[in-house]
């Protein structure tokens, strides 16, 4: 079983369906998609910005387990190969986009989400993440430690240390940032195309497309 915390925020329900529908219609293999909701840990952006750095103490510290931000994204793949590029060398693996900032200095424009979209260092690292939940990094990472963490510092990963492995960028392709808009999970970090200011954001077609094929066949 491969387990998948995916990020939701009720206001984005409709992406995160979505994305849903993008993962179950390609995946081989049985795989738990486990909405992450804020669970406590104080909102940021979106309600599950800290609660992501739960998955490990969801795990019992043991195993394996994936995180997206799922609610903006599309995966365009089979989960299992995302989950086959696990190493057990590191406490945890991203994409490590470098040497960029934002195009976009406010996302969610026009919604109840909206808010500054800042600049950080690492930034969009930690919304793709394959956890190794039995590492030491995850050991002390409880709700009351991670609630007691700023953000910045949470999304930047730097209480990894030397631990945080590389994935390829395709895993994480930040198509309103004018990364490419193929791969194998896409992500409008800005806004799905689902909201009016974002209708005709990069690869808005794609999106609308997979909408479709969700509906279709409900």
């Amino acid at each position: 079983m491969i387990h998948l915390f995916c990020g939701y925020d009720e206001r984005e329900s409709i992406g995160f369906a979505v994305f849903a529908h993008s993962v179950i219609a390609r995946a081989s293999r049985p795989v738990a998609l486990i909405p992450l909701s804020s669970m406590g840990m104080g909102e940021g952006s979106n309600t599950f910005t800290k609660s992501r750095f739960l998955v490990p103490y969801l795990m019992g510290f043991k195993g394996r387990a994936i995180f997206v931000d799922a609610s903006d994204m599309l995966m365009f793949c089979d989960v299992a190969e995302l989950e086959s590029q696990f190493s057990a060398d590191f406490a945890v693996q991203v994409v490590q986009h470098k040497d960029y900032s934002t195009r976009n200095p406010m996302k969610y424009v026009g919604t109840g989400m909206e808010s500054e979209n800042k600049d950080y260092p690492r930034k969009n690292w930690a919304s793709v993440m394959l956890f190794n939940c039995a590492h030491p990094v995850w050991q002390d990472m409880t709700p009351a430690t991670i609630s007691g963490m700023s953000m910045a510092d949470l999304l930047s990963l730097d209480f990894c240390g030397e631990d945080v492995g590389m994935l390829h960028p395709k895993w994480n392709r930040l198509v309103d940032e004018g990364q490419p808009t193929s791969g194998n999970v896409l992500h409008w970090t800005a806004g799905i195309p689902a909201f009016d200011r974002y209708r005709d954001t990069p690869a808005a077609d794609v999106w609308e497309a997979e909408r479709k094929a969700m509906e279709t066949t409900a």
